[in-house]
């Protein structure tokens, strides 16, 4: 009697993946399927796991994207949200951190947003990528049309983490240029001081690199980076002393991708969220890294968000998205490419009361 056990079953989430594909072949009468994250991105994700554990449980995959994944998604149908939380419900066996019957000794977990302004350095960078953009959505179209939302977005991002970033030219990655830096450092400062250890994520490898170098400059405390490039060998090594209680208070930096999953910093009670996933499962999934079995401390999580930009309203259209509905339904920023041109216009446009010297 076969049996095949996938963990971190959100791996397979992408049913034409050649990964998913090679699994799906293997013969067991009995399948288990262990994941934090079954909805990362879309409800497709969902089914795929389910094709894995019990193909056709929820029917071919062009059914499930007519009959649950749009309704759900595009439209908050809380019935097909309702039906589909039915269906599921007797195969998920769910343990929550947060259940004391489950673990009774784990701190707790404290979050909060961290609001900043732009510099008008950024400001000026931020209007002339709208302009531009507004301009080019007159006559852009399908995939093209699509992509054009997707760099924006990217290029906005950049500019409100910092102008360095986005202008690419090697200036000068100082506080002075962004709130968001400066504030980031201050607090930083503030929690090793205080003798406590920290994270921070960025999904952006530049940004990390940058925040290394100027953390470790400015304020001469002990540091780490790990991203996608990271040998193996020197990934566990810096767990390992930065997890060594007689290290001195320190702080990892890491890329979203590569630090997110699969690793334990329960050493860090500072999480930073230095620019948005815009995917609440995967920055929760980022923010366990430390708050985990083993943790002592209660975990506190900050989140930036700029001011008058896209990031706060793309925030505040996900805290309604996860009000309006029980399932669990992941977003990246490929459902902002359906807003139509002048949904897209309100939700960059600049309030540029936001802006500060």
């Amino acid at each position: 009697m076969w049996q095949v056990k996938l963990d971190e079953a959100q791996n397979i989430k992408n049913p034409k993946a050649a990964q998913t594909k090679a699994i799906l072949k293997l013969r067991a009468k009995h399948r288990l399927a262990l994941t934090g994250t079954p909805v990362e991105n879309r409800l497709l994700d969902l089914w795929s796991i389910f094709n894995f554990l019990n193909p056709g449980y929820l029917g071919k995959e062009a059914q499930f994207r007519k009959i649950f994944e749009i309704p759900i998604q595009k439209d908050n149908d809380r019935v097909k949200s309702a039906t589909l939380k039915k269906l599921v419900e007797p195969l998920i066996l769910r343990r929550l951190k947060t259940d004391q019957s489950i673990i009774n000794d784990l701190p707790d977990k404290v979050e909060q947003k961290l609001y900043t302004n732009l510099t008008k350095e950024q400001a000026s960078l931020y209007e002339v990528v709208v302009q531009d953009v507004e301009k080019q959505l007159q006559s852009a179209e399908g995939i093209q049309r699509k992509g054009l939302i997707l760099s924006t977005l990217m290029k906005l991002k950049q500019i409100c983490n910092h102008p360095a970033q986005f202008l690419q030219d090697g200036s000068d990655f100082s506080p002075l240029r962004s709130h968001k830096l400066s504030r980031l450092a201050e607090m930083v400062e503030e929690a090793v001081d205080e003798g406590e250890s920290l994270l921070i994520f960025s999904q952006f490898t530049e940004v990390g690199e940058k925040i290394e170098k100027h953390l470790k400059h400015s304020l001469h405390c002990n540091t780490y980076y790990l991203h996608g490039g990271t040998s193996r060998p020197r990934r566990e090594q810096m767990i390992t002393e930065f997890q060594d209680p007689n290290t001195e208070p320190s702080v990892f930096i890491l890329s979203l991708k590569a630090g997110g999953v699969g690793i334990t910093l329960t050493k860090a009670n500072h999480v930073f969220h230095f620019d948005r996933w815009w995917n609440p499962a995967v920055e929760d999934q980022a923010t366990d890294r430390a708050f985990r079995i083993g943790q002592k401390k209660n975990v506190f999580v900050h989140k930036f968000v700029a001011i008058g930009t896209l990031e706060e309203r793309i925030d505040q259209m996900i805290e309604d998205k996860k009000k309006l509905s029980n399932a669990v339904v992941g977003s990246d920023e490929s459902w902002l490419t359906e807003l139509d041109n002048e949904a897209f216009k309100r939700l960059i446009s600049l309030n540029k009361s936001a802006i500060l010297e």
